[in-house]
């Protein structure tokens, strides 16, 4: 049965990647690295390194992983310095939609020793086809030691007939589908490549003279490094000791290459931080752009007796799209002023829940309060960025009345979402989207959420806001467009947990 997580009521991505080949401190910049990622993935974290024994000729990974966020893996300076040596490294941040959660085994990168050596995975995406995989595999005498679809990529390389390592890591990844950003360590390279789609994002950058990739640039910022440009779609880079001397690491390519992109559109609207950019783009741009366009469509000016229409955000990812919001309006001639009605505790770990006391209700207090000054007697519109099974929405705007406004209208920066996602992003069962629940009839989701006016952003309005430079498609899949790619069955992560 497929658990609900009910500390979050938003679409989660699956997980962070961070990579630095030929730097002194490999580990430390893969620590920061990670640390900027922690919003892609707070259930675990890893590190694997490759040093070289001068005394054996080879080298050896080096691996610290466990459950928990980034500073409770490695609680300190010794952790990093002392048992992570090597001047490559790769470091994985896990956000489980395939493989169970609490298993241990499938905290990430993985590491296998084979024929030619050792390899290491790091992994973001999901697999569509690691099913049929996994049984052929199985079937064939293979035995698997995790939950996770990743895993399935280091059995098929270290299966693969071909001598060539590059040629195995590229057989590979020719026979899985889905999303895929991926980060191989091998004793020689890293190997980063993403799928033909460019389902996730994938960016390299420069530290040092060195390469470093990432899921997302923020983590570049970090440690200072400098941006590149993206991983391409359908591409394999292998950076190695030559590359790293030229400063241009080969490039391979996946069959499908010319296939168009499907780029992830809730990397724009609420994954990544508003200080990356991702498939090349600011979102920061992007979703000050989101929220302009939601002002256009929905504006609510103020009533005849008030200076101005007060708006706030649900922090922290509405924050960005709330300030365009603000200044469409105000551009509009519609007087509206931004503030602060909640503010979010970040602080939050587990609470302990009375019996009389919701959980869902509880988890919403403990993480949100309201500023009842700004509030009271006041029509007031409450931006946020989705709204996924509506239950964090419905407890949010009960608090948001205990204030006292006047009025409160509802306005998300995304359409309705109506399907599941295969492709990485963590959304409950269709039957408990509450656009689905509500038969797709926003009256009825305004009635169940109890506010005055709702309002989401057309799918048509937000397609024109999004960047299209370079010929970019998007995913829209959970928004009511077609699946990009076949998918073999509805997935659910749990169905193999051990």
């Amino acid at each position: 049965m497929k658990k609900t997580r009910l500390d979050n009521d938003k679409p989660r991505c699956a997980c962070g990647i961070f990579g630095v080949f030929g730097h002194p401190q490999a580990s430390l910049l893969t620590y920061y690295g990670l640390h900027a990622l922690q919003h892609r993935g707070q259930e675990a974290s890893g590190i694997v390194t490759s040093e070289y024994d001068a005394g054996k000729e080879r080298s050896h990974f080096n691996i610290v992983k466990g459950m928990g966020l980034v500073t409770d893996v490695f609680k300190d300076y010794r952790t990093v310095e002392d048992q992570l040596k090597g001047m490559s490294a790769i470091g994985h941040n896990r956000y489980s939609t395939a493989g169970s959660a609490n298993n241990r085994s499938n905290i990430q990168p993985f590491t296998v020793n084979y024929r030619d050596g050792n390899l290491a995975l790091a992994h973001n995406g999901n697999l569509t086809n690691f099913r049929s995989l996994r049984t052929e595999l199985q079937e064939e005498g293979t035995i698997f030691q995790t939950t996770s679809d990743s895993e399935i990529v280091l059995h098929l390389v270290a299966r693969s007939r071909e001598k060539n390592q590059i040629e195995q890591v590229r057989r590979a990844l020719e026979r899985i589908e889905g999303a895929f950003s991926l980060l191989l360590l091998t004793d020689t390279a890293l190997i980063v490549a993403r799928d033909s789609y460019g389902f996730r994002p994938l960016a390299l950058g420069m530290k040092d003279g060195c390469f470093v990739a990432a899921s997302e640039t923020c983590a570049f910022d970090m440690i200072d490094a400098t941006y590149i440009r993206d991983v391409a779609p359908g591409e394999i880079l292998v950076i190695d000791k030559e590359g790293a001397k030229t400063t241009k690491p080969q490039s391979y390519w996946l069959p499908k290459k010319d296939a168009k992109p499907h780029h992830c559109i809730f990397e724009f609207i609420y994954f990544s931080r508003p200080d990356s950019q991702v498939f090349g783009e600011s979102v920061d741009k992007v979703r000050r752009k989101l929220g302009k366009a939601l002002a256009q469509e929905a504006p609510i000016a103020p009533d005849s007796n008030e200076k101005s229409t007060i708006v706030i955000s649900v922090p922290d990812s509405s924050n960005t799209a709330t300030l365009g919001y603000v200044s469409e309006s105000n551009k509009q001639g519609i007087p509206t002023k931004l503030e602060i009605g909640l503010i979010r505790n970040h602080y939050v770990g587990r609470t302990f829940i009375q019996p009389e006391q919701g959980e869902r209700e509880m988890k919403v207090r403990t993480k949100y309060n309201t500023v009842k000054g700004v509030l009271k007697g006041k029509k007031i519109v409450l931006v946020d960025d989705s709204i996924v099974r509506g239950t964090t929405s419905k407890q949010l705007v009960k608090l948001l009345k205990e204030a006292e406004p006047k009025e409160i209208h509802f306005r998300i920066t995304s359409p309705p979402i109506v399907n599941s996602c295969h492709w990485g992003m963590d959304f409950p069962s269709k039957e408990e989207l509450i656009a689905v629940r509500c038969n797709e009839d926003v009256e009825n989701i305004r009635k169940e959420l109890g506010v005055d006016s709702i309002h989401y952003l057309s799918l048509e309005k937000m397609l024109e806001v999004v960047p299209k430079g370079g010929g970019k498609n998007y995913c829209t899949a959970c928004f009511g467009g077609k699946y990009p790619t076949p998918v073999e069955s509805i997935s659910d992560k749990n169905d193999l947990e051990l």
